[in-house]
C-alpha cells in the first residue's frame, strides 16, 4: 500500500464524510501560474475541528503539509509537494459578514469578494483587495498589497490556529508584520480577520475600484501568472528595472516576462516550473550584473 493511500485512508477514518481528500492531486490545478506536479495528499476541511484533527495528525505522523490559498503568489515544483496540502475553500472558511464598520472574512474567502461586499455596505478602506488575486488568509500571510493599500493596514484582528489545534485572536500589534510578509503566520494558521472600513457613499468606493481595475487591466497581463513575482527593492520598482534592461519578452521554454508588466511572469500554456525558475534566476543575475541590485521572490516556492 502507498504512502499516500495509508495517509489518505488515515485522515478520512478522523474527519467529517464532508471533508475533501485527493491523492495525487496535481498543483497546476490549484495555482494562478497553472503550474506543479501533484501533492501525495490534498484536503478541503469542512471545518475548525476537522482542520486541527488533520494538523495534529500530521504532527504525531510527522507528515509534511502546506496550507494552500487560491494559489496566487506560488510556485510548485514540477515534483509536486510530499505530503498533505490544505486548503481552506470550503464555506466555513469562506464566509464574509458585515458588522456595522466591521468585515468579519474567512481566509478562504477571495479578496475580491471583501472588497464587492464593503463597496455594496458603503465601507470604505479595502478598495485595494480587488484586484489582488487571492484568499483573504493568503492576504494576511502575504501582507499583500496593491494601488498604495496593505492588507494589515485594515486589519483589527486575526484569528488563529497553531499547528496543536489551539485557536486565538491576535491583533496586528502582537503579529511580526513586514513588507509582502507575515512571519507569524510561518507557524499560524489564519482563519479570518477583522477589517476595520470607514463609511463613505457608495459611488465615491466605486468610483475608486472603477479606477483601479482600468489602472489594473492596462499594465497587468491577463496571461496565467502568480501576481508579482519580485519584491520592489528599497527606492525601486522591479517591474521598471526589468523594463529597463529591456527584457520585457524574454522567455524559458513556456515562461516569459510579460509585456505589459516587467513583473509579471506568464505561462504562455505550456510552461513548467522549471521554466519559470529558471527565468526567475536569468532576470536575477542580468538584474545584478547591470545595476548591482538584489532582486528578490516574492512569491513562496514549494515541492521538488
Amino acid at each position: 500500500m502507498s504512502a499516500q493511500k495509508n495517509i489518505a485512508e488515515a485522515l478520512a477514518a478522523h474527519v467529517s464524510i464532508a471533508t475533501v481528500i485527493k491523492r495525487d492531486e496535481p498543483m497546476a490545478k490549484h495555482t494562478t501560474l497553472r503550474v506543479g506536479g501533484p501533492a501525495d495528499v490534498y484536503v478541503e476541511p469542512v471545518n475548525e475541528s476537522d482542520l486541527a484533527t488533520i494538523l495534529k495528525f500530521c504532527g504525531e505522523h510527522g507528515v509534511k503539509f502546506f496550507i494552500l490559498g487560491r494559489g496566487s503568489n506560488l510556485i510548485v515544483r514540477d515534483g509536486g509537494f510530499r505530503g498533505v496540502v490544505i486548503c481552506l475553500a470550503s464555506p466555513e472558511f469562506s464566509r464574509v459578514e458585515i458588522d456595522g464598520t466591521r468585515i468579519r472574512a474567512g481566509a478562504g474567502a477571495k479578496q475580491k469578494i471583501v472588497a464587492v461586499e464593503a463597496k455594496r455596505s458603503s465601507l470604505a478602506g479595502v478598495e485595494f483587495l480587488e484586484g489582488i488575486p487571492g484568499s483573504i488568509g493568503g492576504a494576511l500571510r502575504m501582507n499583500a498589497g496593491a494601488m498604495g493599500g496593505e492588507t494589515f493596514n485594515a486589519v483589527e484582528s486575526v484569528r488563529v490556529m497553531d499547528f496543536s489545534g489551539n485557536v486565538r485572536e491576535l491583533k496586528p500589534s502582537e503579529m511580526s508584520v513586514t513588507y509582502r510578509c507575515c512571519a507569524t503566520l510561518k507557524n499560524q494558521i489564519a482563519l479570518g480577520a477583522v477589517f476595520k472600513c470607514a463609511p463613505e457613499p457608495r459611488e465615491q468606493i466605486e468610483k475608486r475600484m472603477m479606477a483601479y481595475s482600468e489602472k489594473r487591466w492596462s499594465s497587468q497581463p491577463a496571461a496565467p501568472s502568480a501576481g508579482c513575482m519580485f519584491k520592489n527593492p528599497t527606492g525601486l520598482a522591479a517591474g521598471k528595472l526589468i523594463d529597463e534592461l529591456g527584457l520585457k519578452g524574454a522567455f524559458v521554454g513556456g515562461a516569459m516576462v510579460s509585456l505589459e508588466h516587467g513583473n509579471f511572469l506568464v505561462n504562455g500554456g505550456l510552461a513548467t516550473a522549471k521554466d519559470v525558475l529558471e527565468l526567475i534566476a536569468q532576470l536575477q543575475a542580468k538584474v545584478k550584473a547591470a545595476r548591482g541590485v538584489e532582486l528578490h521572490t516574492e512569491v513562496e516556492v514549494i515541492g521538488e
